[in-house]
């Protein structure tokens, strides 16, 4: 069975920063791509970022390229985001998210089987 299970979230001040973690279970964590979503209340899925089985960065969304970083621990099963100069449009419950099949995604939307339940980040002053 597989079990997504982010942390890490919490309020930060504009300009602060925060680590995501995603600790996965009940599937070959290695040898899938990997993407972290995420949504703000009244608004659509955004795809933020996603990462390759190799470690390879598959995609950044405009919004956070430059400012997030996208990384993985294939020992230790985690998907990580690390996320810097944090605005207020930040302000989401993030997702990460595991795909279908082990398949190398070039362009979103990725075809997810499973979602974690959340991490929320509120960034305010």
């Amino acid at each position: 069975q597989v079990q997504l299970v982010e942390s890490g979230g919490g309020l930060a001040q504009p300009g602060g920063s925060l680590r995501l973690s995603c600790v996965a279970s009940g599937f070959p964590f290695m040898d899938y791509a990997m993407t972290w979503a995420r949504q703000a209340p009244g608004k659509g899925l955004e795809w933020v970022a996603g990462i390759y089985s190799d470690d390879r960065i598959a995609y950044y969304s405009d919004s956070v390229k430059g400012r997030f970083t996208i990384s993985r621990d294939n020992v230790k099963n985690t998907l990580f985001l690390q996320m810097n100069s944090l605005k207020p449009e930040d302000t989401a419950r993030y997702y990460c998210g595991k795909p279908a099949d082990r398949g190398t995604y070039l362009y979103t939307p990725w075809p997810i089987e499973s979602w974690g339940r959340g991490a929320q980040v509120t960034v305010s002053s």
